[in-house]
């Protein structure tokens, strides 16, 4: 069976576009904020210039936090209930992160988005599983991968738009807007996917057995921390991209555009995936990846000491663009290898799964940013640190006892 869509669903293209546009969100508030941290980090009155990086990992630790409860949580009180107590929560966040009056009061506010946010993201997933079945989601599943990868190239520029115009706030501001609009599309067009008699009690037991098998299952505790390890290198990159592009190679402006050119690397590399591991495999496709980030995390680290932390901007460029490549062949590889031993626990089990590894994500990638010194030393080290971890722990997790 290719679809099971019920007669009061939207049309193919209504649906996938409203799913896109669910999943979007996250991607939306986290970089379209980036062009703004400078500002304000100077209206709230930020001591350490490296501070300002907490308004991007508070967002992630929130996603964190709220994957492991919305994921279960739909399967107890349906998709469209979790879906709306996640981008209620959002947008109630959103506005103190609007009006906020100091720093502390922004992060609050960017950690309720990020909880609030993490149930479009967890339970979208299983929105379209309950739809279409086989090719069919393998098809819905690639139009939305597309737009969200999309989205990560035009969010700065989007925000750098705002900011042409007005100050900061009204980033936050059009964050309320969109999610408003989308909450009214979703609420009017899109029917409940989950029937009353396939629902399952909400249990936090059933969240604790699931974390205590997904930590003694050696291929998928394996993959899910290094799936982890691959992410910190990401928001790593993420915390401290502003002031590498837009200060230290003084980018102003043209920010967004490198960032957009970075961000394609991620998002070719995710589209011809899906081609490359049907000849190669997965397993392949992770250990090459791996390799190939670290040597040239190797030759990069020893560029950089040579040019004193600030080696030239193309050089830059072309080594964060090879290596985020290889982060989007290691994206969809990684969470399939960690999922593969749990398929009798998918639901409960892709939400474990993805908390701890954006948990241990958030911890380096916030670690990677906090040690900026005014050169790309920190990052550099901190992706050739962590990609080989990576080889490490991929090298166990595929040995056998």
């Amino acid at each position: 069976m290719i679809s099971t869509k019920t007669k009061t669903s939207p049309a193919f293209a209504e649906f996938v576009i409203l799913v896109s546009s669910l999943m979007s969100l996250t991607a939306l508030s986290i970089d379209a904020i980036l062009p703004a941290l400078s500002q304000i980090s100077t209206d709230l009155q930020v001591q350490n210039a490296n501070e300002r990086q907490w308004v991007i990992s508070m967002i992630f630790l929130g996603l964190a936090c709220g994957q492991l409860f919305f994921g279960p949580l739909s399967d107890s009180i349906g998709r469209k209930a979790a879906i709306y107590a996640g981008l209620a929560l959002f947008m109630l966040g959103t506005l103190p992160s609007m009006l906020a009056l100091n720093f502390p009061m922004l992060l609050l506010g960017r950690l309720m988005q990020g909880i609030g946010i993490s149930a479009p993201r967890a339970v979208t997933v299983a929105l379209v599983r309950d739809q279409y079945e086989g090719r069919g989601m393998a098809r819905v599943m690639s139009f939305v991968m597309t737009v969200f990868i999309l989205v990560p190239m035009i969010a700065p520029t989007f925000g750098q738009a705002i900011l042409l115009f007005t100050g900061w706030r009204a980033i936050f501001g059009s964050y309320l807007l969109l999610a408003a609009i989308v909450t009214i599309w979703f609420a009017l067009r899109m029917p409940e996917t989950l029937s009353p008699e396939h629902r399952a009690p909400f249990s936090a037991r059933r969240i604790i057995l699931t974390i205590r098998e997904v930590v003694t299952i050696r291929p998928a505790l394996g993959y899910t921390v290094t799936a982890g390890l691959i992410s910190g290198i990401l928001i790593g990159y993420l915390n401290s991209s502003q002031q590498i592009l837009q200060e230290l190679y003084a980018l102003g402006e043209q920010f967004p555009l490198y960032f957009a050119l970075l961000s394609a690397a991620v998002g070719v590399a995710t589209f011809l995936n899906t081609r490359l591991v049907m000849r190669f495999g997965m397993h392949l496709l992770v250990r090459k990846s791996l390799s190939t980030i670290f040597v040239l995390s190797v030759v990069a680290l020893g560029l950089a000491i040579l040019a004193e932390g600030v080696p030239p901007l193309w050089a830059l460029i072309v080594y964060l663009m090879l290596s985020f490549f290889c982060v989007g062949i290691l994206f969809g590889n990684l969470n399939a290898l960690a999922m593969a031993p749990l398929g009798h626990i998918a639901g409960t089990g892709a939400a474990v799964v993805g908390a701890l590894s954006t948990l241990l994500s958030v911890l380096l990638g916030t670690l990677i940013g906090q040690s900026y010194n005014g050169t790309i030393l920190p990052l550099v080290a901190g992706i050739f640190i962590l990609s080989g971890l990576s080889l490490a722990v991929v090298h166990w997790a595929d040995s056998r006892q």
